[in-house]
């Protein structure tokens, strides 16, 4: 077996060394051929810890190592962005092809130019800009990234000697909501130039009609300040404000869109009037998240009441205003500006953007408890007929009942609270458009009918669109079943009648992580055609079907990784797409955009012409797709490649191994990514032990396995499924488009996966391995630290559960090689910054050895600390140790006490301060780095 150089690069200079560490890499890769006992990412780190030991590297060669890498990370990812949306300088001529595809093809109607309006009329794609823990990058980093991907040629950001890779440090629900803004401002551009296209288009073609036309195929939407599932930190006040805030944006947007001359002069001066009424208003909003005192909600009410009129409740007189002005242009440029205007307002209202609301079912079902007196659950089988006949039996007697501010103010319940503020912004802001209510974990249609009775009680069912959100395992599985109880009532077929459409939503981050990535999209589109057929079966098929995929931009959370193209076909598939369209039932797509991974999509104005085009493509059927797909021919194949999938995920997800797996050192291998309020504590201190993966939040536990190197909710199972039926499934990969954009969404996350990165942090939780290392240590002290790392490891006892973790893992692997040949290999670059945090990791355990003894300390024993510290709770670990071994001397030396000085023990710590604490505290801050780095290779934050 060759041996690995450690001769050091002359000078350390980053580049070199990153070089040097590269070349090591691929060494121990290659003689891991021929050592099959060994670890190539353990012997990496291995040699870094060794290398540090002698002073060759620094902490400070570290951080400018990591700085290397992670521009070189950046760089690429910026490439891929820009091939992602398909941006070429240009590349908006998109829109006039895609205008004049739609005109020619309305060219064979009787009447062509109301085949064209109505082609382009009624929104067909909805963008929706949602937050999550997803900021998982620094705003100014997010903006450069941007930049570069636009074709920028180089950044003072990623350049900067200061460069960090990790998210801001505070991120508050008014940071989200002026990123959405910031990105929903540059869409919405797009969307002006995509529809001044079509409206060029009808002008050459029909000059005397084109004014007639607003075009609206794509809209946009937000719920950042209006998604309470999950937490309670935001008042009902914010909520509204934000909603004035996103009317202000329209309001100014128009008036700085707008020429300045006499045909737009009366519509300026009510868009101008409305903006001071808003900015009145808003004056007196009670600060963001606060909690105000009555008095201040009582001001803010009667702004809203008192300045209702002349802030434009809702679009009416404004549209009429742009409809008068349209016609009396005399010139065209101003009528196109005028007509860009007003398809603005008919898409939007008075706000920049549509709101969606969401809430937990359960909140419905407690607001529900004074009405329908009944102990048990509603989605509990043997209750759920009981409950489904009660709430019916309220909806034929509810009556409408008025909503005050003051009620508002006292209302207890949230979900009563939602509805109620939801009632007061279509009175008071915005009542232009219906008011999306999505509801999480719905698993009975007792829970959409209470979300119907609460809003006819309110007297706002005509102005607001119920929406189940199916995530679990058991939701996208009983789905059907939920939408049919629904369906059997008459109320909820008169609210759907009424409305002429039915919103559903599907949620990635759940239910990728129970069942799997590539299991659920074949559950959801299973689904969806399950519903079409309950929409046939009740006589619907003439309403609406608006379909809300929250996937994000991860893999991790179901976005496909190929192209931007690529993610909506595999969200609306041909054939699902021609089974609705034969049945009759028109459908309209909405995606979600998240975070800082979602908003660079619109993050200049050249990506967000991309992205618009790309949907422009998408939703008008400009796709390169075959008729038929293989897949559905072998209905019994698909059915049992991905229940089995869906089986593996399941076992793996009540594996203890797993839950140690992501949830020993996981959660502290990342920063906060967003304003939800931090992980709940346990008694004794410190992060609460993980015992089952449903004790984390979707996205963190998503998240955890990209930095651990084993992305397994993208791709475990897939070997297990594939060894059943292993020459069909080498066919279904190479002929069908279905199977094959599924299988290479699991391709991608396989290239950022590597049983020898997860061996190396599973081995790093074995005490064996510590032991061993310390039978063969020749370094002076280091074995007293090894053993004592081992011990502690030894009580956390979580050695037996990985290692028969490991082995599930690589039994799926290996089957998968079997079936399907070489996985994708890690590249290198990443394996490198693997390596380099465990080389951290384990100098901060090393370290941690050197803590002195102490008496108990608010509870804490040496001992409990050293297991806090195993779990890398790093910052409250040295907060405590601030506090046991204080740093700074005793503030009475110096004083005059009347008396001789007596003895004093001011510094005693420094040593300990300067030689332990500080290297934790430096070394933690580079293993966040590191994570920051490994987000910019995988491409997404979870």
């Amino acid at each position: 077996m060759a041996k690995i150089s450690v001769v050091a690069p002359a000078g350390l200079n980053p580049a070199d060394l990153a070089a040097d560490l590269t070349a090591t890499i691929a060494q121990a890769r290659r003689d891991a051929r021929e050592d099959p006992f060994g670890n190539p990412v353990l012997r990496v780190t291995l040699w870094l810890t060794r290398r540090m030991d002698r002073g060759e590297i620094t902490l400070e060669t570290a951080a400018a190592l990591i700085r290397h890498l992670g521009r070189e990370a950046i760089a690429e990812r910026a490439v891929r962005v820009a091939r992602y949306v398909g941006f070429v300088p240009g590349g908006e001529v998109a829109f006039a092809t895609v205008a004049e595809r739609l005109a020619g093809d309305a060219d064979t109607a009787a009447e062509p130019f109301e085949a064209y309006a109505a082609s382009v009329a009624k929104p067909r794609f909805a963008a929706v800009f949602t937050a999550h823990p997803t900021f998982g990058m620094a705003r100014k980093v997010a903006h450069a990234l941007a930049d570069l991907a636009s074709g920028a040629k180089a950044s003072e950001v990623i350049a900067a000697e200061d460069l960090s890779f990790r998210p801001d440090a505070t991120i508050t629900l008014q940071d989200e909501f002026e990123q959405a803004r910031f990105a929903v401002r540059h869409a919405r551009d797009a969307i002006d130039r995509f529809n001044a296209a079509i409206l060029s288009e009808a002008r050459a073609r029909w000059p005397e009609r084109w004014r007639e036309l607003a075009p609206r195929p794509l809209i946009l939407a937000s719920w950042v300040g209006c998604d309470t599932d999950g937490r309670t930190d935001i008042g009902w006040w914010d909520t509204l404000r934000y909603r004035l805030e996103s009317k202000r944006g329209q309001f100014f947007r128009m008036l700085e869109k707008l020429p300045e001359n006499e045909a737009t002069a009366e519509v300026r001066t009510l868009v101008g009037n409305a903006l001071a009424a808003v900015e009145r208003q808003l004056a007196l909003a009670p600060p963001i998240t606060s909690q105000p005192k009555l008095e201040a909600l009582q001001a803010f009410a009667l702004s809203l009441v008192g300045e209702r009129d002349a802030a434009l409740p809702e679009a009416s007189g404004l549209l009429a205003a742009l409809e008068k002005a349209i016609a009396t242009a005399s010139d065209e440029e101003t009528a196109l500006a005028l007509a860009l205007a007003r398809a603005g307002v008919v898409a939007h209202g008075v706000s920049i953007a549509l709101p969606h609301f969401r809430l937990n079912a359960s909140q419905l079902h407690n607001a529900m408890r004074g009405v329908i007196p009944l102990d048990e659950e509603p989605s509990l089988p043997a209750q759920r007929r009981a409950f489904l006949s009660a709430v019916n039996a309220e909806l034929a007697k509810v009556k409408p009942t008025a909503v005050d501010f003051g009620a508002l103010a006292v209302e207890r319940a949230s979900a009563t609270r939602m509805m109620m503020t939801i009632a007061q912004i279509v009175k008071h802001v915005d009542g232009t458009r219906p008011v999306r209510f999505l509801v999480a974990e719905t698993e009975t249609g007792y829970t959409l009918l209470s979300a119907l009775w609460l809003a006819r009680r309110f007297g706002i069912a005509d102005r607001i669109e119920i929406s189940p959100l199916f995530e679990t395992s058991d939701a996208l599985e009983q789905g059907p079943r939920i939408i049919d109880e629904a369906l059997r009532s008459p109320h909820w077929r008169e609210y759907l009648k009424q409305h002429g459409r039915l919103c559903i939503q599907f949620g990635y981050s759940d239910s990728g992580r129970y069942i799997g990535q590539v299991a659920s999209t074949f559950w959801v589109e299973r689904l969806r055609s399950r519903i079409g057929e309950l929409l046939a079966r009740y006589g619907l098929t003439d309403i609406e079907l608006v379909i809300f995929d929250t996937h994000g931009e991860s893999p991790g959370r179901g976005a496909h990784p190929d192209s931007l193209a690529d993610r909506f076909a595999y969200l609306d598939p041909a054939w699902s797409r021609r089974a609705f369209a034969k049945a009759g039932i028109a459908t309209v797509e909405e995606t979600s955009f998240q975070g800082s991974d979602g908003y660079m999509l619109f993050g200049t104005t050249q990506l967000a012409g991309a992205t618009v085009a790309r949907i422009a493509e998408s939703i008008f059927g400009i796709r390169d797709e075959s008729t038929e797909d293989p897949v559905y021919a072998e209905p019994d194949f698909a059915t049992e490649f991905f229940q089995t999938v869906r089986d593996e995920m399941n076992q793996l997800v009540d594996d203890p191994g797993y839950a140690a797996l992501i949830g020993t050192f996981g959660p502290s291998l990342l920063d906060k990514t967003g304003s939800r309020p931090a992980a709940r504590q346990s008694d004794a201190g410190g992060p609460t032990r993980i015992r089952h993966p449903r004790e984390l939040r979707a996205i963190p536990n998503n998240a955890i396995l990209q930095q651990l190197g084993w992305m397994a909710n993208s791709i475990h199972g897939i070997g297990q499924a594939a060894s059943r039926s292993p020459d069909l499934f080498g066919a279904m990969r190479e002929k069908s488009e279905r199977f094959g954009r599924a299988y290479r969404l699991a391709n991608y996350a396989m290239a950022h996966s590597d049983l020898d990165v997860l061996r190396a942090y599973l081995d790093t939780l074995d005490p064996g391995n510590w032991f061993d290392r310390a039978r063969r240590t020749d370094r002076e002290g280091r074995r007293d630290e090894l053993l004592t790392v081992a011990e502690a490891l030894a009580r956390l006892d979580l050695a037996p559960d990985l290692r028969r973790l490991f082995w599930r893992f690589a039994s799926d692997r290996l089957k998968l090689k079997e079936a399907g040949g070489e996985a994708p290999q890690m590249k290198i670059r990443l394996v490198a910054l693997h390596a380099l945090r465990l080389c951290l990791l384990h100098r901060i355990w090393l370290s941690a050895t050197h803590i002195p003894d102490f008496r108990p300390h608010l509870g804490v024993t040496r001992e409990g600390l050293m297991e806090r510290i195993l779990r890398l709770d790093i910052p409250g670990s040295l907060t405590l140790l601030a506090e046991i071994f204080p740093l700074n001397p005793d503030p009475t030396i110096g004083l005059d006490f009347g008396e001789p000085p007596g003895p004093r023990e001011g510094g005693a710590y420094e040593a300990l301060h300067r030689d332990v604490i500080a290297p934790m505290r430096e070394s933690f801050a580079l293993l966040r780095e590191i994570s920051g780095v490994i987000q910019h290779e995988i491409g997404a934050f979870g």
